[in-house]
This record gives C-alpha cells, structure tokens and sequence, in this order.
C-alpha cells in the first residue's frame, strides 16, 4: 500500500460513499490513516463499508445525508464536526443517471419520427424532469455540499477538494446525454472553484474515470449470462488497455491530489483515468 504519513489523523468527507468506487476511496484514504465519514443517502450501504474500514482497525463513520437537502446537509456536517473534527478532504462523489434521461439508440432514424417502434425512446422524448435530476445530482449536489463543508476548511494550508467527473466530460458518450452535460459541468465547476478559493488555501480538482464495472452500470455492461453486450464491446474496442476500470485503479490518483507534499502546486485540473479511451480515435 501507498505511504503517505501526512494524510494521518486527518479527515476525510465522501459523498456517495455507500457506491462501488467512493466506498473503495474511503477505504484507501483509511489505509493511510485518515479518519473518513462516508455520507450517502443508503445509510445501510454507508455502514457496510464504514464497517468493513473499522474491521481494520481505521476509523469511519457512516452519516446518512440528502446531497440536495440544505438541512440534511447541515447535519452531516455537525455530526462529522463533533465525532471526528472538521474536514480536510472533501470529495464529492454522489452523482448518477436516469433512464428518463437517456435515448435508446446512439442515432436519430428517420423511421423514428414516422413510425416509431415501440420502446424505442428518442432525442424527443427525453423528460425534463429527468434530466433535471440528473443535472441536480450531479451538479448541484456537488455545489450544495461544498458550501456545506468548505467553510470549515478555509484556511487550512492543506485543504483539497476533489469532485468525481467523468470522461463523458471531455466527448459526450451517445444515449447519455443528461449525464455527458452534467459532468461536464461539474469539471467547469471545479475550475470555477480552483480560481475562487485560490487565495484562502483551497485546492480544487478532479478525477475523470472511464469505464469501470459498478452496480450502476452493470446492465449497460453487461447481458444476463455474464458476456459483454454490444456497446461494451465496442467501448473495449476504443480502449487501449483493453478492459474496464476497477476501483484500485483510482487510488494512485486520489492519493496523489490528496497529499500535498506531491500535489501542493496543482489546482483546477481534471485528471482522466480510463485507459487510453480519450486518446484513441477508432482508427
């Protein structure tokens, strides 16, 4: 495991910290000896990974929090505040899709608009109300917390922030586009950010991963009996390292923009962890 002595004893904040990869992030941040409070609106899946960290022995607390509840927020942070201090690390990690926000295909058919077959959900049926929870999920779940944790962070010389993006940020992914424009908008935020809280010793960045196999998109990977379905194929066909992301593969990167004694002069940067997608064009 990676060593990294100055991160001990200091706290830790993940949102979404009951999903694949934020559980996986509070636990390698626990591995070097942070104190970590994993909030997450399934206070059963926070608990379980909470308890999984506190089995060896590092300390976390488990926090159930509505990312897009001012009050709920508020809380969470009384709670972390008085069990384990003020934070130091703010990752916000909570975000996802919705299925009302995505089209069926990759591209408009004429025969969509005369004669659509049926389940077939086009450009024209997206439903604002979905795609308002996703932009809120993951746009303003991340604003919302962060001004719920970061003034408790304002002046620290070592205080980081590091928000979740994706690569759909870079090059919008076809069928996903409620999602594509909200992470692309959580890495403009994050830019926004590295400059505004520049003079009060705030760091702000962001990992982009790719494509990893989680709970959320298993059905997009993968078909019943197991074999890839056609859009995985083809995602792994434009990936250069050949396969899908897994959680460990983040953990160089986390810890690297955590620990300021590698990271102290990178601010508003979006770091993309997927295998060399974003780099091949499909020739």
């Amino acid at each position: 495991m990676f060593t990294h002595p100055i991160l001990k004893g200091r706290v830790a904040v993940i949102t979404g910290a009951g999903g694949v990869l934020c559980s996986s992030f509070a636990k390698d941040l626990a591995a070097v000896g942070m104190k970590v409070a994993l909030l997450d609106l399934r206070l059963d899946a926070a608990e379980k990974a909470a308890d999984e960290i506190k089995a060896t022995g590092a300390t976390a607390l488990a926090v159930q929090c509505d990312v897009l509840d001012g009050a709920s927020l508020e809380r969470a942070r009384e709670t972390v505040n008085s069990t384990l201090g003020t934070v130091d690390l703010l990752i916000n990690g909570a975000g996802g899709n919705h299925p009302s926000g995505t089209t069926t295909k990759d591209k408009l058919e004429l025969c969509d608009i005369s004669e659509k077959a049926q389940g077939v959900k086009t450009f024209f049926d997206l439903d604002p109300k979905g795609i308002e929870f996703v932009f809120n999920l993951n746009f303003l779940g991340t604003l919302l917390v962060t001004q719920a944790f970061a003034k408790d962070m304002i002046g620290k010389k070592h205080a980081s922030i590091i928000n979740i993006s994706s690569m759909n940020s870079y090059k919008p992914l076809t069928r996903i586009p409620a999602y594509s424009a909200a992470k692309a908008a959580v890495s403009n935020f994050t830019q926004f950010m590295a400059v505004h809280f520049s003079d009060v010793g705030l760091r702000v960045n962001a990992i982009a991963p790719g494509f990893f196999s989680t709970n959320q998109n298993k059905a997009l990977l993968y078909k019943e009996d197991g074999s890839l379905t056609p859009r995985s194929e083809k995602i792994l066909s434009h990936t250069p390292l050949g396969r899908f992301g897994v959680p460990s593969d983040l953990t160089g990167t986390l810890l690297f923009l955590s620990d300021e004694s590698y990271s102290s002069f990178l601010t508003g940067v979006i770091i993309p962890v997927d295998g060399g997608f974003s780099s091949f064009s499909g020739v």
